[in-house]
This record gives C-alpha cells, sequence and structure tokens, in this order.
C-alpha cells in the first residue's frame, strides 16, 4: 500500500461516517446486553414460579440474540448493512 493510499483513505468521510455508526452500535451492543442479562433474569425467576419458560421472554430474548449477532456482524466488518433502527427489527 502506497502514501497516497494511506492518504487517500485516512481523508474518506466513508471511512469516518462509519466509526461514527460502529460507536452508536457499540453502545447500542451494550443496552442489549444488559435487557439480555434482565431477560435471562426474569426468565429464571419466571420458570422458579411457574415451572417453566414463559413465551414472551424466550421470543424476546431470542430477538435480541438475533440483534447483537446483527450488531456485532456489522461492528467486524461481515456486512454494511446497518442493524435497527436502520433496518427491521429482528423476528425470532
Amino acid at each position: 500500500m502506497n502514501n497516497e493510499q494511506i492518504k487517500h483513505n485516512l481523508t474518506s468521510s466513508e471511512h469516518w461516517l462509519r466509526l461514527v455508526f460502529m460507536v452508536l452500535f457499540a453502545i447500542l451492543l451494550e443496552v442489549a446486553g444488559v435487557v439480555m442479562l434482565a431477560t435471562i433474569v426474569l426468565q429464571f425467576f419466571f420458570a422458579i414460579i411457574t415451572g417453566g419458560p414463559n413465551d414472551n421472554l424466550r421470543q424476546l430474548g431470542n430477538q435480541i440474540a438475533s440483534y447483537i449477532y446483527q450488531t456485532l456482524q456489522f461492528l467486524i466488518y461481515n456486512t454494511e448493512e446497518k442493524p435497527f433502527p436502520f433496518s427491521e427489527w429482528p423476528q425470532s
């Protein structure tokens, strides 16, 4: 890679805009992790009290897991498609 290519890469607004999105999605990933942890804890208590898992919590957990996967795929450059809120919320 020559100096001109590096200079072009450093001055490209495309790379810096992606950085902004990556920071945003890294923050959303942390929020999703907290919500997932709360879902796990609630599901555990629900199972203890009722003897079985709650289907709504199971579905929510599956959707959050899909969102986390989509976000990680974007962050590691495996896709250019931005996850929610720039695309549909994942369905389970």
